[in-house]
């Protein structure tokens, strides 16, 4: 079970949420229909155990400044990296306690913006119905915008993680990594921040690992990216800010997974224990990884 501060999800940005949803449903993952924050931002979600992979669009520009969190607009922040690129504009970390979390994360350095609670009418597949709450504690990066993250707190974990919903037909169970590609110049900036919250990590080569709570967040420069992952677009090549650029999932099936993505047109490459998506225009200018569990 994903414990404070481990990478919850992700928000992959993309222009059209309908077509990046259904190539997601023809590549095997179970997807939530999609449903609408009041700060305008559209969201469909792959849940898993703990964590979720999120895509979230634009339905409605005239409230990006709904909803407030000291000066932080979630929608509007979101919408700005949107016109920029698709791709991952903000990050939420996991919570089991979004007061005590926050005080922690100011503790080590970081700003805490303010908080936001909203909640969602679900109806369970045994036709319980509930509704969800859920409370953020946004953590804007001045510096590094793109790096920016919020804590998630799931008060109501029962209507969120149900078994029915976490099953997905090409056996992906959950995120198991991140990668940042950074100048050298920022290494250090980041280091330092990310060290507050996961300890010294591990320095290999030009490349930084920090072991959280649920997966490994690793920082790499953008040539040793291209060797060691995949190929970066030019929106990335050119852009002088730190971004997620990849995001790595467990599975219990490689061969499932890859039925499903011949019969989607999705291309792949194999890799050691996996396999890589690394046509980025196909999933929002983030690079997807899948690994068979061990």
């Amino acid at each position: 079970m994903n414990a404070s501060f481990g990478i919850d999800h992700p928000l992959v940005a993309t222009h059209d949420i309908d077509a990046l949803r259904a190539r997601l449903i023809a590549m095997g993952f179970n997807m939530t229909s999609i449903g609408k924050h009041p700060w305008g931002t559209s969201t469909s979600l792959a849940m898993f155990e703990g964590c979720l992979l999120e895509i979230m669009g634009v339905y409605d520009d005239t409230l990006l400044d709904e909803v407030p969190a000291g000066g932080f607009r979630f929608g509007r922040h979101v919408y700005e990296h949107l016109q920029q690129r698709e791709g991952v504009a903000l990050s939420a970390l996991h919570s089991t306690d979004s007061v005590a979390d926050a005080k922690r994360a100011q503790d080590v350095g970081l700003h805490v913006a303010g908080h936001l609670e909203f909640g969602r009418d679900v109806t369970l597949p045994d036709g319980t119905e509930g509704r969800t709450k859920t409370t953020l504690a946004l953590m804007p990066n001045a510096q590094f915008p793109r790096l920016s993250f919020f804590l998630c707190q799931q008060h109501r974990p029962d209507l969120i993680y149900v078994p029915e919903w976490l099953e997905h037909p090409n056996t992906v169970n959950g995120i198991c990594g991140v990668t940042i590609v950074a100048d050298g110049m920022h290494h250090a900036d980041l280091k330092c921040q990310f060290t507050g919250l996961y300890g010294e990590g591990t320095a290999l080569c030009d490349c930084l690992e920090f072991q959280t709570a649920n997966g490994v967040l690793r920082v790499l420069r953008k040539a040793d990216f291209e060797r060691d992952i995949g190929p970066l677009t030019k929106d990335i090549q050119t852009e002088q800010q730190p971004s997620i650029a990849a995001m790595d999932f467990s599975l219990d099936d490689l061969t499932v997974l890859e039925t499903y993505l011949d019969q989607a047109g999705v291309e792949y490459k194999p890799i050691e224990n996996g396999l890589v998506l690394d046509n980025v225009t196909q999933t929002a200018n983030t690079l997807f990884r899948f690994f068979q569990t061990l």
